[in-house]
């Protein structure tokens, strides 16, 4: 309970501060969540990769490191990790400046980035935490291979 309860307050405050409204809604009850990314597919602008703020990129490039960082180290403080990934999506959240399909587009990695974060954070599973990491690893290629300064 306490993962949902983390990323639902996490993605609450990412839909309320960014500055374009999303077209994302939760609803209260935990078996019915319908977000951003379940209804979009990531894609290219016309082939091209999608322009980002500045802040935005330095943010997924320092999640980036974090985690190569981690793994090198071959960590297993998951929730230390978690919390270092969880201050840059803050700073990508506060500093989101983006609009229209590009800002929807981030989304579709964002929100299941802030997701995975939860699990590090909360979960003593190691098995669950594991996997986090290789979600994330998945979604940062993602946005590298999408998303551009």
């Amino acid at each position: 309970m306490k993962p949902f309860v983390f990323a639902f307050s996490v993605i609450s405050v990412l839909f309320l501060t960014c500055k374009n409204e999303s077209r994302a809604t939760y609803n209260a009850s935990e078996d019915q969540k319908i977000s951003i990314s379940d209804t979009l597919q990531l894609t290219l602008n016309n082939d091209e990769k999608w322009l980002v703020n500045a802040e935005t990129h330095e943010g997924v490039k320092n999640m980036n490191a974090h985690i190569k960082q981690f793994n090198s180290r071959r960590s297993d403080n998951y929730q230390e990790l978690g919390l270092k990934l969880s201050k840059q999506t803050s700073y990508i959240i506060k500093n989101c400046t983006m609009t229209g399909d590009p800002h929807d587009q981030l989304h579709v990695v964002l929100v299941p980035m802030l997701d995975e974060i939860s699990v590090l954070r909360e979960s003593n599973n190691l098995i669950s935490c594991k996997k986090a990491v290789t979600n994330l690893e998945d979604l940062i290629q993602a946005y590298f291979e999408h998303f551009n300064l």
